[in-house]
């Protein structure tokens, strides 16, 4: 299925509820009107009669709407809140700044209209995007064998027991437990979705997620049991490999992974896994979509367990699983993220 769609009246439910599983894939054209918006609007709720439904905002344009000055459908979903765009500004001009909320007051705004914009958009607070962007500074001080009292106060932390907790949440293991010798390491990778960490040996790839991801501390664990090795800081070529792939799949080039996976699941949810990697770029199946293809067609619930249980985002693609009704559903990297991921792949498509 490429996009499919629900019918109006699902739409129109999604509207009323401004439902953001449909963010980025479902457009609204008001013909009393002649505006159209995402189903997320605050504006004013319009009459049934007066809706038409579009997927892109090219057809959109082309049906002669003209779009929202409220919503900007035209916009990333982040990008059009505007306590998201000043905020997202801010931190990147000042990345080692030590954010608090008195910072986002005397800036104007209420901290708990921050909170609910970045957990709605990001599914993390700003506070915490803040504290992981001076974490990646330590995080490259560690990586290039750097002592671990400086990769504390280069990552702008005062206390070493605040570097080491911060690090423990990431990672879950403190800096000093690391020797240098350990047979995994873990590095960090920036990508215009964000940071994610990748976990390899010398031979393959473990883990790929994005840094702000709640099951991290857990996979990276569960991999360190199963693979029986200790986790170091640093990159082995699987990893070098995936950033040279992640690069090129962003600039649009390339959508093909070659880098070597070892996935840590069952028989079953490496059976799912491998299906997701047979979706072609820019088209989407259902959970019962996959259960079929893998000739368990009553399993939709337990691939969808499997599907969410994947640790290597993107190189196995489960953002391009979405509900039956068409809807995005949930992703750990965050839907908004899905929702790029969806709109970057239309291109390869496209081709």
């Amino acid at each position: 299925m490429l996009f499919e769609l629900p019918d109006d009246d699902t739409l129109y439910a999604a509207l009323l509820d401004r439902d953001p599983a449909y963010d980025g894939r479902a457009f609204v054209g008001v013909t009393s009107t002649g505006i159209f918006c995402r189903l997320t609007c605050p504006a004013r709720n319009p009459k049934r009669e007066n809706c038409r439904f579009f997927d892109t905002v090219a057809t959109c344009l082309e049906a002669g709407f003209r779009p929202c000055k409220r919503c900007s459908p035209m916009a990333p979903a982040a990008d059009a809140d505007p306590v998201i765009r000043t905020l997202l500004a801010a931190l990147e001009a000042d990345p080692a700044r030590r954010w608090t909320e008195a910072d986002i007051v005397a800036r104007g705004l209420d901290p708990s209209t921050v909170r609910r914009s970045f957990k709605r958009q990001f599914s993390t607070t700003f506070l915490e995007m803040a504290r992981l962007s001076r974490l990646r500074d330590g995080f490259v001080t560690l990586s290039a064998g750097g002592r671990v009292i400086d990769a504390q106060l280069d990552a702008g932390f005062e206390s070493p027991s605040g570097f080491r907790t911060a690090f423990a949440r990431l990672l879950g293991q403190s800096p000093a437990r690391f020797t240098g010798r350990e047979r995994l390491k873990a590095d960090w990778i920036a990508t215009p979705l964000g940071a994610m960490i990748a976990v390899s040996d010398r031979r393959s790839l473990h883990l790929l997620e994005f840094v702000e991801r709640k099951a991290l501390p857990a996979e990276l664990k569960k991999i360190r049991r199963e693979s029986g090795d200790d986790l170091g800081i640093g990159r082995f070529e699987p990893t070098a490999q995936v950033e040279a792939e992640l690069a090129a799949f962003f600039e649009g080039k390339c959508d093909v992974f070659e880098t070597p996976l070892t996935m840590h699941g069952t028989p079953f949810t490496r059976a799912v896994w491998d299906e997701l990697r047979r979706i072609p770029t820019g088209t989407t199946r259902s959970y019962s979509d996959l259960a079929r293809a893998i000739g368990r067609p009553s399993a939709t619930r337990a691939v969808a367990r499997a599907n969410c249980a994947n640790m290597i985002a993107l190189v196995i693609p489960c953002h391009r699983v979405i509900g039956a009704d068409g809807s995005l559903t949930g992703y750990g990297g965050g839907l908004w993220r899905k929702q790029k991921l969806i709109e970057l792949e239309r291109r390869f498509a496209g081709r």
